[in-house]
């Protein structure tokens, strides 16, 4: 609870631009509320989308893939699910925390029982089991330079459990008093709690699910209908660089937490602009017959490489048919091609614009 043992030291000195990108982060969650009561139906198909995006997302950012052929069955899941290796475990693992955390009529209140739960969700279907704490030093390691190189030591498993509890009252505390925007408060928890790393694999994508958590309880529902764990995926470099930057100094609490905040801030205000974007898109292609609305959407809205799957979810009530007509169409005129590196055939398919 490095950041919240005093609250004023770690959050003076915010600079002017940030002001500026919280307001602006209020007024999208304004116009999001707005979309949520005049457009369900709009905002359910982006919803769809961002949760495939998401999952598939975060686990990237630590090295889980799974083949593209098998993409679709595993966001699905289903009950007789059968796994081909641990990436797919693993991944599955994501998509029933994050899917639990988003279907949640109420959010619990974060407590150190409900991170332990989260994590035994996200290895439930390994033999690895999870819900416990470290029971060894885990160093936070870099291989850039083409050895190990120890960028930041977290805290030792004996005071784990005492600073994660400490770290959830003082949160709590902090929200209760409106001790700061509620955006600078879940960014100085999931600071902390990375530099507190409290378990021995997952602490990466548990961060990730907590933030999300967090974000949902102050109303910050960008998260549903833009993937904020995709654009931290395309900036993987400058997430980890403003972690570093911010973790320095956290052990004596002379940190600086202003490079994290700023990365999680100006991430959270690109995920509003590409929402309303999004909404803009979708209602330009109202008015067009089916085949038309596939295929200004394959030309101007679709994901660099896509699948049926990301069609349908975009254009709900244009059927399957209709959907592979067109891709007929814009490959034999030459737009789109198969991307044979993104693996699969027949409708698990991925194109890509030529």
């Amino acid at each position: 609870m490095r950041s919240f043992g005093d609250l004023d030291r770690t959050l003076r000195g915010q600079p002017a631009r940030l002001g500026a990108k919280l307001a602006r982060l209020d007024v999208g969650r304004g116009r999001e509320a707005m979309h949520r009561d005049q457009l369900p139906e709009l905002l359910t198909a982006l919803a769809t989308e961002t949760r495939i995006a998401s999952i598939t997302a975060s686990n990237a950012i630590e090295g889980v893939n799974v083949s593209g052929d098998r993409l679709e069955g595993l966001i699905d899941g289903g009950p007789d699910r059968r796994f081909r290796n641990r990436s797919e475990r693993e991944f599955a693992g994501y998509r029933d925390a994050i899917d639990e955390i988003t279907g949640a009529p109420t959010l619990e209140r974060v407590t150190v029982p409900y991170i332990l739960h989260l994590h035994r969700q996200l290895f439930r279907h390994t033999d690895l089991g999870g819900g416990r704490l470290k029971t060894d030093e885990n160093l936070i390691v870099s291989y850039e330079r083409g050895h190990g190189e120890v960028i930041f030591s977290p805290p030792s498993p004996s005071q784990t459990e005492s600073l994660l509890v400490a770290l959830v009252d003082a949160y709590d505390e902090a929200v209760s008093t409106r001790a700061a925007h509620p955006v600078l408060l879940v960014g100085a928890f999931v600071l902390d709690f990375l530099a507190i790393h409290p378990v021995a694999d997952g602490n990466g994508r548990l961060a990730r699910l907590l933030t999300a958590h967090l974000l949902l309880q102050q109303d910050y529902q960008v998260i549903r209908y833009a993937s904020v764990e995709h654009r931290m995926f395309l900036t993987k470099h400058a997430y980890y660089a403003a972690l570093q930057a911010s973790q320095r100094g956290w052990h004596e609490a002379t940190h600086d937490v202003w490079p994290w905040m700023d990365y999680l801030v100006t991430t959270l205000g690109e995920a509003y602009d590409d929402f309303e974007a999004r909404i803009r898109a979708r209602r330009n292609l109202s008015g067009l017959s089916k085949q038309d609305q596939v295929r200004e959407y394959i030309r101007h809205h679709a994901p660099p490489v896509f699948r049926v799957r990301d069609v349908r979810a975009a254009l709900p009530g244009v059927s399957d048919p209709t959907i592979r007509l067109v891709l007929t169409q814009l490959r034999a005129a030459g737009e789109i091609e198969i991307d044979e590196t993104a693996g699969g055939r027949g409708p698990q398919a991925a194109w890509s614009r030529r």
